[in-house]
């Protein structure tokens, strides 16, 4: 049963910014987590994408930092009082739009700071005073060491897609972070998906945390109905036309295992007709903000990126998610397919699979606890390339798949070329006798003498030589 947000025990100006932004009834893990955090205990929290788990722990900390709140411009006023930590830019400057929203009608102010762009900017804000911090970590820590920030009063600790900042890539930044913060704090983790080796992780940095765990592990959205298609790797293409063209399909993700690839897929997808943007890491943070912007205005239909958007990205009505490759963690196929069928919404999720994907289709079957269901894909023969009768593909005539020419049951083949006769190749071969002349391939090089030189070559001039021994001389 749902449980509307008028019975939480927020202040009026949380509770009027829940109501502008049209939230009426509490997903399962905010009414689970929210009492918790507003009784200031450590929350290990997990849950499918898509849930609301940001509001899960902003409303509560906002709450909760109320009795900070004052009007006073001094900077020491207002300390970082909160510290939200998360791994991707996007996913930090979602989170802080969205404690933005919540704290509109507050007097707490609130700061994100991220790789990619300029610090000045970051730093004129942080030396005005916040007292919420969003963050990546590579970013926090350039501000640390500029002493731009100080963590000495933190109260609250939030990492958001705690498997992902547990990560052997994240853990040395994240323990050096969590080392200028005091001891006496309230640390709360969420995240989609918990393994056992990052809840034993985890709990080093947590104390009695309440484990709430709306999603079992490998537990995808209900919402989401999922397609496996077995494809071979040049009929990727056309298969991803023909699912657009079937399911009538607008907009979609398509997740690429690499930068490279994704980049190279964007630009062939460009030039079958599809609108479409890329996004990855080897961008410029620039860059990836106005990808994402015009894949939300609907400005283009598929935004091709890497799993650097599988990750807490909030876009409405996103129809589909397409897994041009099965991704190397099988967890990462859960936040994949997690960017479509959001907020109970219905979303559909196709992965193209290929045979050189045993392995990560058994992972993912590992992960899931089910076979994973190959269904047939029939494609449309209008868009293969057709060969001409002597076998050679024709060319484009322009970017669309049409061809030159006429068509192909009116075409007369193309004339064969004779090659010329040659006797010589034509006579079978036989040995020379003795006294047969030797072949013209097989009789050495003539010597030219002085007398044969080539009209165009002059002879080299005798010149006397001045320090020549004469023949009278006796040598010694």
């Amino acid at each position: 049963m749902s449980t509307p947000y008028s019975t939480l025990p927020l202040a009026e100006p949380l509770q009027r910014a829940v109501a502008e932004l049209g939230f009426e009834t509490m997903t399962p893990i905010q009414a689970q987590a929210i009492p918790v955090v507003l009784a200031g205990q450590d929350v290990m929290g997990a849950a499918q994408t898509g849930t609301g788990k940001t509001a899960a722990f902003s409303l509560p900390l906002l709450q909760r930092l109320l009795r900070h709140e004052n009007a006073s411009a001094s900077p020491a006023r207002h300390p970082v009082r909160a510290l939200v930590l998360l791994p991707t830019r996007e996913l930090a400057a979602q989170v802080a739009q969205q404690i933005e929203h919540f704290a509109r009608h507050t007097q707490l102010r609130s700061a994100v700071v991220y790789g990619g762009v300029d610090m000045k900017p970051q730093t004129e804000q942080l030396r005005r005073g916040v007292e919420v911090l969003i963050a990546t970590p590579g970013r926090l820590l350039d501000h640390i060491e500029a002493r731009t920030t100080v963590l000495t009063q933190v109260e609250y600790v939030v990492l958001d897609e705690a498997d992902r900042m547990l990560d052997i890539g994240f853990l040395p930044d994240l323990q050096r972070i969590l080392g200028f913060l005091p001891a006496n704090r309230t640390t709360l983790l969420f995240s989609a998906t918990f393994s056992p080796e990052i809840k034993r992780l985890a709990a080093s940095y947590l104390h009695n945390p309440t484990v709430i765990e709306v999603a079992h592990q490998g537990e995808t959205a209900a919402t989401v109905e999922q397609h496996f298609h077995l494809v071979p790797e040049d009929d990727k293409r056309r298969a991803l036309r023909c699912l657009l063209r079937e399911h009538g399909l607008r907009q979609a993700f398509v997740f690429c295992n690499s930068k490279l690839g994704c980049a190279r897929l964007a630009r062939a997808l460009e030039r079958d007709g599809l609108s479409c943007v890329a996004l990855h890491g080897d961008k410029s943070q620039d860059e990836r903000l106005k990808a994402l912007a015009a894949f939300k205005e609907g400005k283009v239909a598929l935004l091709v990126a890497t799993d650097v958007a599988a990750r807490g990205l909030d876009i409405k009505d996103v129809p589909a998610v397409f897994n041009w490759e099965l991704p190397f963690n099988p967890e990462d196929y859960i936040h994949r397919i997690g960017r479509t069928g959001r907020a109970g919404a219905a979303g559909l999720a196709f992965s193209l699979l290929t045979g050189a994907e045993a392995r990560q289709s058994s992972a993912l079957e590992r992960l899931l606890g089910k076979k994973l269901e190959i269904e047939p894909l029939t494609l449309d023969d209008d868009e293969r390339p057709r060969r001409s009768s002597d076998g050679s593909a024709r060319r484009y005539n322009d970017g669309r798949r049409r061809w030159r020419g006429v068509p192909e049951e009116t075409e007369a083949p193309p004339p064969r070329r004779e090659a010329p006769a040659d006797p010589l190749f034509d006579q079978p071969y036989e040995a020379p006798s003795g006294d047969a002349p030797a072949p013209a391939w097989e009789a050495p090089p003539p010597r030219l003498g002085r007398k044969s030189l080539p009209s165009n070559i002059r002879p080299r001039r005798k010149l006397a030589a001045l320090l020549a021994p004469s023949s009278e001389t006796p040598r010694v």
